[in-house]
């Protein structure tokens, strides 16, 4: 791990930064990442509890009564508002939360806020766990939901600013991979508790505490991260801190050039405010990236299969333990695709995996709808034959997402933004995901009652459209320095440059 890195400037025009690949960073990774594990074990321990019998019974008794009707229609079992409040709460509190984390993390720091949000995600943990009514229960979400809004802000962005750039990519997908073992834990956890009656829910839910409280143990051992230690004032801190994340003392050209992104950063927001800038002209291209991946990261349709996973396959004919079993089955191989990322991201670049993805989560949805359309009607029992083809195929798409636009829907805007408008823009990032994937979680299971087999094409549609974004408008940033992007990303894109042709004028550029 010892050695330079080189970065490319331009063609002949190379910038070395000195220092090496250290064990401490991966260690800061590593335990920084484990805000992506608490994420990760909501998603998974959702659905699997709401499966549970003793669960609905205690709290949603009509959803208890409906799923054990002979002739209930399959896909209408579960539809219930009251149930799918439940999951989206978590996600409209998170939503809110990220506004006051992007403060938080701007004027406290990266580390103080991730420790804020392991100290909310114990809170709800102890809330939801102990429940005895369903106000308990979704005060206790709202706290959870707190936790993840800290959490998913502070976390990628301390990733993207200790990794070296050129393994920026691989060390960001470590939020993502744990994000996705905290979904096969939570699926683990569930297919063991559901044979715990009556308080097998309890121990499910209670079980977010482990991740959390790592969290919080974990932040008081690393360091904060150069940027924002100098980006608070305190540079002989942030010089030493990246001595010591690149393993050397000669660190001049990079420390010079964090500090030289504080002092400007510090200069425009004296002028005008970081959430003011974003919307210039200029701050547009990084924004609507942000944004538009974190809708289209929700509408693959991703998030409505792992929150409900256990329930979609009771609804494809799998009895309670198939599907528990069945969403563990899908949680591996989430995990494993998601170290394919983490290989990969940083050779073959963000934009080829995002359009191999496309292609194959098309396919995959296509024909899961059309199996579903052909086979699985309003009052019938599947084959147990189609529904576990439908599970394999499940597994596909669940693939080809966990190596493109899961993890690089994090990736991406945390690399993108400059360091004026960072923890502003990604929290525009942050709370968009939240705000889209509250609406599928809230809306997923009525639309399924409505729609039946045509939700699975309804998704297609905007896998679709998702391609066409990235072809026409995302900018490869592969081995570019975070502080380099806008000289070297946008100002050279075919589209984007044209909001920075009078970036230094007074007047609004009117052609971006």
């Amino acid at each position: 791990m010892a050695g330079g890195f080189a970065v490319s400037k331009s063609g002949a025009d190379i910038r070395e930064f000195k220092g090496k690949i250290t064990w401490y960073v991966w260690i800061c990774g590593i335990i920084a990442a484990t805000s992506g594990l608490m994420f990760g074990y909501d998603i998974g321990i959702s659905g699997g509890v709401t499966a549970m019998d003793d669960f609905l019974l205690l709290f949603f008794p009509s959803v208890y009564a409906r799923k054990h009707r002979a002739k209930e229609n399959n896909y209408c079992k579960f539809d219930d508002q009251r149930l799918q409040l439940f999951t989206s709460s978590l996600y409209l509190a998170a939503l809110v939360a990220s506004f006051a984390a992007s403060r938080a993390c701007t004027r406290f720091g990266r580390k103080r806020t991730m420790q804020a949000a392991s100290v909310f995600f114990l809170g709800g943990t102890a809330l939801c766990a102990f429940a005895t009514n369903l106000a308990m229960l979704i005060v206790g979400r709202v706290c959870l939901g707190v936790g993840v809004g800290f959490g998913n802000q502070a976390a990628p962005l301390f990733l993207s600013e200790i990794a070296p750039a050129h393994i920026r990519g691989a060390l960001n997908i470590l939020f993502q991979l744990n994000v996705t073992i905290g979904i096969l834990l939570a699926s683990i956890v569930n297919y063991f508790a559901s044979r715990v009656h009556p308080l097998g829910w309890r121990y499910a839910l209670g079980g977010a505490a482990v991740p959390a409280a790592a969290l919080f143990l974990g932040s008081l051992v690393i360091t904060e991260t150069p940027t924002s230690l100098v980006e608070r004032g305190r540079d002989d801190a942030g010089r030493r801190t990246l001595e010591k994340i690149r393993g050397t003392a000669d660190v001049d050209a990079e420390f010079e050039e964090i500090r030289a992104a504080c002092d400007l950063a510090r200069a425009l927001s004296e002028e005008e405010k970081p959430y003011r800038r974003l919307m210039r002209p200029e701050s547009r291209p990084p924004l609507v990236i942000a944004v538009a991946m974190q809708v289209f990261q929700q509408f693959t349709g991703i998030n409505a299969i792992m929150f409900y996973a256990p329930v979609l396959f009771q609804t494809m004919g799998l009895g309670t333990d198939s599907s528990l079993l069945s969403a563990v089955v899908t949680g591996g191989v989430n995990v494993v695709s998601t170290v394919v990322s983490i290989i990969l991201v940083d050779k073959v670049g963000r934009r080829k995996l995002l359009l191999e993805a496309c292609v194959q989560m098309l396919v995959a949805q296509t024909a899961v709808g059309g199996i579903m359309l052909v086979h699985v009607r309003a009052d019938n029992e599947p084959s147990r034959s189609w529904a576990v083809a439908i599970v394999v195929l499940i597994c596909v798409y669940v693939s080809s997402f966990a190596w493109s636009w899961g993890p690089l829907g994090w990736l991406i805007p945390s690399e993108t933004f400059p360091l004026e408008t960072r923890t502003a823009g990604f929290s525009f990032a942050v709370s968009s995901n939240m705000l889209f994937t509250f609406l599928i979680a809230q809306a997923f299971l009525s639309m399924m009652c409505s729609m039946h087999a045509f939700i699975f094409f309804f998704f297609a549609v905007w896998i679709v459209a998702m391609a066409t974004f990235v072809l026409a408008l995302l900018p490869e940033t592969k081995g570019v320095p975070i502080d380099e992007m806008v000289d070297r990303v946008w100002r050279r894109h075919w589209f984007w440059k044209r909001c920075f042709a009078n970036a230094d004028e007074a007047r609004v550029n009117d052609n971006c």
